[in-house]
């Protein structure tokens, strides 16, 4: 119903450069061109300019976005409605995308309620960065996605979603089983500012919130290594290789001898999680379900750990 070269003008304005959109939308670079180069004739106006190695939107580029985004909105809002016609029980199919623990942690046992609760419908599951789950999210090949809250995802103002906080994880302090801190309460994250640290490659969400918490506790964390399994970061903890923080969610091997600290001392570093949508869909009532089950689930969750604090 709306034209699809919208969403991939979308891209461009998140991405900033046609590769990257292409990558993100399933095209090649040469089909984006052509297809910018064929709805600008079309309307008449010039929507990219160069801008260094990328492009940038034009005055024009951006009017018509704000008038997509209203009109996608709307589209969704109407099939809301149109979903009162249909009557009879919620069916069809709802596809989440989710980041690595709340994709075992979360999702699944709101999968499980949606299951009990509308067995005609089928359910679909994907593991995901934040920041591609967002792109997934806008080109409608997802339904409901779950975040970690980080400077990648697009702000709360962004009016093409629907964004809602579902609880904060705190991060635990992940050291081996000789390290100093082991046993005490009052671990203070700036006590380990000398250590050498173990987290994320550059560019994954869980780099940004290991250097984010350091950096707010007054230092910068001195990485030694980059493991973007749970299971090589505890295997290198364990034998004396550096710390890490780890979130309390996260299930890590046993095989490995490493110790969770809980950070008894300001600032005592969290990560967000959220839930998000296209602006407009809510409503609907697949989307609606998954929406309430995740609450449901993640009310039980922050509970959780509030009493492991």
């Amino acid at each position: 119903m709306i034209d699809r070269r919208l969403r991939v003008l979308r891209a461009i304005e998140r991405h900033r450069t046609v590769t990257a959109a292409a990558e993100v939308c399933g095209l090649t670079p040469s089909a984006v061109s052509h297809q910018m180069q064929a709805l600008a004739r079309e309307l008449d106006v010039v929507l990219l300019e160069p801008a260094g190695r990328g492009v940038r939107l034009t005055a024009a580029a951006r009017t018509l976005l704000a008038h997509a985004g209203t009109l996608a909105a709307q589209w969704e809002r109407a099939r809301a409605d149109l979903a009162a016609h249909r009557g009879g029980e919620v069916g069809g199919v709802l596809r989440f995308c989710a980041f690595s623990t709340a994709a075992a942690a979360v999702v699944p046992p709101a999968l499980a309620r949606l299951r009990r609760a509308h067995p005609a419908l089928r359910l679909h599951l994907r593991e995901t960065e934040p920041a591609r789950a967002f792109d997934l999210l806008a080109a409608d090949d997802t339904d409901v996605v779950v975040v970690v809250a980080t400077p990648d995802i697009p702000p709360t103002s962004d009016e093409a979603f629907d964004q809602q906080v579902l609880f904060d994880e705190p991060l635990d302090l992940l050291v081996g089983p000789r390290h100093p801190v082991v046993g005490r309460a009052d671990v203070a994250l700036d006590a380990l500012a000398s250590d050498p640290w173990i987290c994320a490659s550059p560019g994954r969400a869980y780099h940004q919130l290991v250097v984010l918490a350091c950096t707010s506790a007054g230092f910068a964390p001195d990485v030694a290594h980059y493991a973007d399994e749970w299971d090589t970061g505890a295997a290198l903890v364990a034998r004396g290789f550096g710390v890490a923080l780890v979130p309390r969610l996260a299930e890590l091997p046993t095989r490995h001898d490493t110790r969770r600290v809980p950070i008894g001392a300001p600032p005592v570093p969290i990560r967000r999680v959220v839930a998000a949508v296209r602006a407009g869909s809510r409503e609907q009532p697949t989307i609606a379900a998954g929406l309430e089950a995740l609450r449901l689930v993640c009310a039980a969750l922050a509970t959780t750990l509030g009493a492991q604090a």
